[in-house]
């Protein structure tokens, strides 16, 4: 878990620019997320927020910028190097193993982190990853279903599973992409109440992209505004919502 001197930046984005051809979808943004802080990334469609995240997975290597988590260059890294290092991500669309049981969709969404091919081999069969795995089944109110096949779980149900699975690994980092997307709005709520309770009692850091507008101000300690791929304010909830440039380009439409 997370060691990082907290008074340091966890993630430090410098003036990332990332283009396709003609157009500069995400051009010079900045910005530092501390250890411990939830922060929240909203504008309008088209605004860069995609490209910006696919960015610091390393799912896109940008045109220029730089990427730092707790202070090591990841500019070129890989998913599965940021991975190791301990970033975590969810998908707009689920990512479940719908034949595999809700606990083994948690159990394998760890294993990567758990020692080599050679260990595995001679664990337990769930890896020695069990009891973390029913400790987020239990946090996560799926107790009911851990043994069920997840593709046969409600969509609110399956979108759980997959934040959960995020969890398994005890990231300092996790990028969530639209958790509330397709989710039945008396869910809402329920959600944020658990990545508040997830970041309070693993100590991580959370980027949320996010259109519902009332979870992002009611989860995140500060948001960030992105308007044309460039930044247009940075500030808390309270800052945000009285920020005329911001009521005037993306909360008033």
């Amino acid at each position: 878990m997370n060691t990082h001197n907290a008074s340091h930046p966890l993630l430090k984005v410098e003036n990332l620019c990332k283009s396709y051809g003609a157009i500069q979808a995400v051009g010079g943004v900045s910005f530092e997320i501390m250890p411990g802080e939830i922060f929240g990334v909203i504008g309008p469609n088209g605004s860069g927020k995609t490209t910006l995240f696919n960015s610091m997975l390393g799912q896109i290597t940008p045109n220029s910028g730089r990427i730092e988590l707790k202070g090591q260059d990841v500019t070129k890294l890989g998913p599965l190097e940021l991975n190791h290092l301990g970033v975590g991500r969810t998908f707009q669309t689920l990512q479940v193993f719908g034949k595999m049981s809700v606990r083994d969709n948690l159990i394998v969404a760890a294993q990567e982190h758990h020692g080599s091919m050679l260990g595995r081999i001679f664990a337990p069969s769930d890896s020695g990853l069990g009891l973390k795995a029913d400790e987020l089944i239990g946090l996560f109110n799926l107790s009911h279903v851990a043994h069920k096949k997840a593709g046969e779980l409600s969509y609110g149900q399956q979108k759980l599973v997959d934040i959960a699975m995020a969890f398994m690994s005890e990231p300092d980092l996790v990028l969530l992409d639209e958790p509330c997307a397709g989710v039945n709005p008396s869910l809402v709520g329920g959600i944020s109440k658990l990545l508040k309770e997830l970041n309070k009692k693993q100590g991580g850091s959370f980027v949320v992209i996010e259109h519902n507008m009332d979870f992002v101000m009611d989860l995140c300690h500060r948001i960030m505004v992105m308007v044309e791929g460039r930044v247009l304010a940075i500030g808390t909830p309270s800052e945000i919502r009285s920020n005329k440039e911001v009521l005037d380009a993306y909360l008033g439409n």
